[in-house]
């Protein structure tokens, strides 16, 4: 826990991390979710301070929340000023369907517009969750169908594949629009391919990540030799883990 409270406080200590399992870019995940969370608006201010520390090796996720924004758009662009490189979604820990904007929150519509306008990746959280308060009905990544199709233009990275009840969901989502990338963190790397067998046909749009710190994944490293266990090609394995996000995250603005 002492441990982790450094990590938290100290970027350095964060990339001592990074080091030791041999990573060489993070996500910094950040959202606000002040009634489930108890995350503020404060946490994009803290992502992109902490990723001064190093932009180049830490990207900052920030987040608005669509039910507390007086300026969906204008949000998205103070986002963008803080220098924050992809937003996160969160439905079932800020308790809202991922494609509510057509059932009347129009907020997250003006947000995913101005993502789409301003290329900024969105994240969208989909499965379940544990913690209390949250609601994993919002978690099915069916939703996300409707997002690709009326945002053409924008990025969405699916996180966690709908695990671990709408895997079959995922993979037709994911199948169906070129613009959805899979994030496969929180995934138990062993399980992967018994959650989506036919992984190696999307390739292309998959990206790694861990979810750490967080119950299930206790160490970076562990999880990345797990999933290089997998009976994956080298290069599928190589695009997943590495060329992917250098796609998706181009040089550091």
């Amino acid at each position: 826990r002492d441990h982790m409270i450094q990590v938290m406080e100290d970027p350095r200590a964060l990339l001592a991390e990074m080091d030791r399992a041999g990573v060489w870019r993070v996500g910094l995940v950040n959202y606000p979710s002040p009634d489930v969370m108890g995350f503020t608006d404060a946490a994009n201010d803290f992502s992109a301070k902490y990723a001064r520390a190093n932009p180049e090796r830490l990207l900052p996720y920030g987040g608005v929340h669509p039910r507390f924004t007086k300026d969906p758009a204008g949000d998205v662009d103070r986002l963008v000023d803080l220098g924050i490189r992809l937003v996160k979604i969160h439905p079932p820990h800020q308790r809202f369907p991922a494609n509510a904007y057509s059932d009347g929150l129009t907020a997250l519509g003006d947000i995913y517009r101005r993502c789409e306008e301003r290329g900024l990746p969105v994240m969208i959280h989909t499965g379940t969750s544990i913690f209390p308060g949250a609601r994993s009905k919002y978690g099915n990544p069916l939703e996300l169908d409707d997002i690709a199709i009326d945002f053409p233009d924008l990025t969405i990275v699916m996180a966690h594949g709908g695990r671990p009840l709408y895997m079959e969901e995922a993979f037709f989502v994911l199948r169906r629009h070129s613009r959805v990338w899979l994030d496969v963190s929180g995934i138990p790397p062993a399980r992967l391919l018994e959650y989506f067998p036919r992984l190696a046909e999307l390739a292309d749009r998959v990206v790694w990540g861990t979810d750490w710190p967080s119950p299930g994944v206790k160490d970076m490293r562990v999880n990345i030799d797990q999933f290089l266990a997998l009976s994956l090609s080298d290069s599928h394995k190589k695009a997943i883990l590495e060329t992917n996000a250098l796609a998706l995250f181009p040089a550091a603005r």
